[in-house]
């Protein structure tokens, strides 16, 4: 099978297949194919992981969508006890500008008014802008948006587990970056980047490690740490389908270790 290739959260991934949500994994933002044991691990020589890992980080910032689109999806919550909550609706605009580009996605009600909308804005050489906006009750009109940049964008987005932050990859953008070793994982070449945030606070992510397949640069797990070295979160991207020559993703998910509470995205097919 031919894999898709290698936006500001994750969100604060954006990963974030160069279309639609898969473009949000080409990112996390952006790791191997998760469907089997990994491999021996080589660790990366020293005097290169500095420079590589900022050159990978700098690549992976710097991957535009080739084309806007929409797509549709649900977002589905699990507790920590192991019971599903509920499944919301969503979408994903894909926006492309002269000098930046956005992905927008909204939670919706049942009725499809918006609930939940988050704008994250990329653009070079500038840290990824996260407007959000939370609808007032019985009007989805009302409601301020915030702006909000870096470690403020660590908050949920719909009451889920993925952070504002998580949709935006915002590790990418953090100053310290470096390979830390190379690793096979379920029969693909692997580098494994670490991303480290030295301003972190109490209940951020000080540091995140994250696959990325070598051949394809698509990032398809990572794992985030608190301050205190905990893991915090992992996540991880499903299977692809193929619908009209091209590849969709099908699913990807993020689990809370320290409670075991996760969400998953689920996805229909794009709306070109």
């Amino acid at each position: 099978m031919k894999m898709p290739t290698a936006g500001s959260l994750m969100v604060g991934v954006q990963v974030w297949a160069r279309r639609t949500w898969a473009q949000i994994a080409r990112g996390w933002l952006v790791v191997c194919v998760i469907v089997g044991g990994s491999g021996a691990a080589a660790p990366y020589p020293s005097r290169l992981a500095e420079a590589d890992g900022q050159a990978l980080a700098v690549e992976l910032r710097g991957q535009v969508p080739v084309h806007e689109s929409r797509s549709s999806g649900l977002l589905r919550l699990r507790d920590g006890r192991g019971k599903w909550q509920e499944s919301i609706p969503v979408t994903l605009d894909v926006r492309i500008g002269e000098s930046s580009w956005q992905t927008l996605y909204q939670a919706l009600n049942p009725d499809r008014t918006p609930r939940e909308t988050l704008i994250v804005t990329r653009s070079d050489g500038s840290p990824n802008r996260y407007d959000y906006i939370r609808s007032g009750e019985g009007d989805p009109r009302a409601g301020t948006a915030v702006t909000v940049y870096g470690e403020a964008a660590a908050t949920p987005f719909a009451g889920s587990e993925f952070w504002l932050s998580d949709l935006g990859l915002e590790f990418l953008h953090w100053p310290e970056q470096r390979l830390v070793k190379s690793e096979m994982r379920k029969g693909r070449s692997c580098r494994v980047l670490e991303s480290l945030n030295p301003a972190a606070g109490a209940q951020g992510y000080a540091r995140v490690w994250s696959w990325i397949d070598l051949e394809h640069r698509a990032l398809l797990r990572a794992e985030a740490y608190d301050a205190a070295g905990r893991l915090k979160k992992e996540f991880s991207i499903g299977s692809f389908r193929k619908v009209d020559g091209r590849w969709q993703l099908k699913s990807m998910e993020i689990r809370n270790e320290q409670t075991d509470a996760r969400t998953r995205l689920e996805f229909d097919v794009a709306v070109d």
